[in-house]
């Protein structure tokens, strides 16, 4: 059996909902006596408590009320930035939080400091071939290696991005590959 959504009449969004008990509602306007149809909020705190009025008064209302109005610049801009985001926090891109953050795979956003020890790597790894070099880079290794250093290092990546670790992510799965072939080439660079 389907279940089906009660509907709702979205004038009652703005216009009374037939609560307030027997009667309508006065326009809250000091001499007004038409009946208060249409709220409005009463202030900034309190965005869900409403003041009645009729078409005219709300209108006036409206067009004067501030939601900043009793609020100090740095509560006006604390309220603003929430705003922006939802009022949800925000998290650098620089991959502290796990699962999250930028691949940057050509370095965009590397620092001044990551940038001096990849050019040390890269000097440290003159005279080998490129399929070793590739190998220490995936692995994220620099020479002098001990086989030791290779599995330790092995077994950590083997954690981390292994597809099971990762609800069966296709890009953890081809980076496993591509570690499992590291760790092959680099074991057979360093012997027995």
């Amino acid at each position: 059996m389907t279940k089906r959504r009660q509907s709702f009449n979205l004038d009652n969004l703005l216009t009374e909902s037939g609560d307030s008990g027997p009667g309508p509602r006065a326009c809250a306007q000091a001499g007004c006596e038409l009946a208060g149809e249409f709220r409005a909020p009463k202030s900034h705190a309190n965005v869900r408590e409403y003041i009645w009025f009729c078409l005219e008064h709300v209108r006036a209302y409206n067009s004067s009320w501030n939601y900043y109005a009793g609020m100090s610049e740095d509560e006006i801009e604390t309220d603003r930035h929430g705003t922006t985001f939802w009022h949800r926090p925000t998290w650098p891109l620089n991959g502290k939080r796990p699962g999250q953050g930028i691949r940057d795979v050509f370095g965009f956003f590397q620092s001044d400091a990551d940038a001096a020890t990849a050019a040390a790597a890269r000097a440290s790894t003159a005279g080998m071939d490129a399929e070793t070099v590739d190998a220490l880079s995936t692995m994220k290794l620099s020479p002098p290696l001990t086989a030791d250093a290779i599995k330790r290092r092995y077994k950590e990546l083997v954690k981390q991005h292994h597809p099971d670790a990762n609800g069966g992510d296709k890009l953890a799965e081809e980076r496993l590959k591509a570690i499992n072939q590291a760790y092959a080439t680099l074991i057979q660079s360093v012997g027995p």
